[in-house]
C-alpha cells in the first residue's frame, strides 16, 4: 500500500481544506474502513461511477453515495494504490490503481469537488 502524494497548486484556506478531506477520503479505502464517510459526504453529493460502460452509474444523495463507497472500500482481498491527489481550491483529482481480488489492476482518475468542508461530486473515470 503506498501513501498519497498531495499536490496543492494554489496554497490557501480552501486548497488547504480540500487538501485534509481528499486525505481522509484516501484513507477509508487504503484502511478499508468506511467508517468516516458519513463525516466527508454532503447530504446533495452525486457520484458518476465507472460502471458499468462506456458511462457509468449515477448516485445521488449522502445515503447512495455512502453505500456506494462503502462497498468499494470494504471489498475483501482488494486495495487501492493512490498515485497522486492534485488539489486546486474546491476541486481535487485523484489518481489510482485499484486492484481487485483477482489480481488484475485497473487505473483511474476521480475528479473531485468540495463544498462547506464535504465532497459535493465525485466522476470516476478509468483506462481502456
Amino acid at each position: 500500500m503506498e501513501r498519497d502524494s498531495i499536490v496543492v497548486v494554489h496554497p490557501d484556506d480552501q486548497s488547504s481544506q480540500t487538501a485534509e478531506l481528499m486525505r481522509r477520503f484516501n484513507d477509508v479505502f487504503q484502511n478499508h474502513d468506511p467508517s468516516a464517510l458519513l463525516g466527508l459526504v454532503a447530504e446533495d453529493c452525486v457520484i458518476e461511477n465507472t460502471v458499468p460502460a462506456p458511462d457509468g452509474a449515477r448516485h445521488a444523495g449522502r445515503g447512495a453515495c455512502v453505500r456506494l463507497w462503502s462497498a468499494i472500500a470494504s471489498e475483501p482481498g482488494t486495495r487501492f494504490d493512490i498515485e497522486e491527489t492534485f488539489v486546486a481550491g474546491e476541486r481535487a483529482t485523484i489518481r489510482w490503481r485499484y486492484w481487485p481480488a483477482d489480481g488484475n489492476s485497473i487505473r483511474g482518475v476521480n475528479l473531485m469537488r468540495v463544498a462547506d468542508g464535504l465532497i459535493v461530486e465525485a466522476m470516476g473515470y478509468v483506462k481502456g
